[in-house]
């Protein structure tokens, strides 16, 4: 790992303990199994659903993007503002606000297979 990507156990350590797994170039952010969040190029990227993503257009935070076969495309994750960084308790609020959305997408996901 790196040293941004070592230090964001220190940054999300009121949220708890988080999984950090190299993925794609980049490192995901998960907790019981969950992929909460995402890092690129040392920025830290958070889940967003129709419920939280206000959060984060309110604070005109751009979407995650990449290049798949020469277009651009996005997931549902959104920059994290940068005070997480320093503020334990933010990070803490944004990690549960992206945590709840994965809970949400996984119980649709699992609905969906019943």
């Amino acid at each position: 790992m790196n040293n941004f990507v070592d230090n964001l156990q220190d940054v999300f350590r009121l949220f708890g303990p988080i999984d950090i797994k190299r993925m794609f170039g980049g490192h995901g952010l998960s907790r019981e199994g969950l992929m909460f969040g995402l890092v690129s190029d040392d920025i830290v990227y958070l889940k967003a659903d129709a419920v939280n993503k206000g959060y984060f257009e309110e604070l005109g935070l751009p979407r995650f993007e990449y290049i798949r076969k020469g277009q651009v495309a996005t997931l549902s994750y959104f920059q994290a503002p940068e005070e997480i960084m320093d503020d334990s308790a933010e990070a803490a609020i944004w990690a549960r606000r992206s945590f709840d959305a994965a809970l949400r997408g996984d119980a649709r996901a699992r609905s969906r297979k019943e």
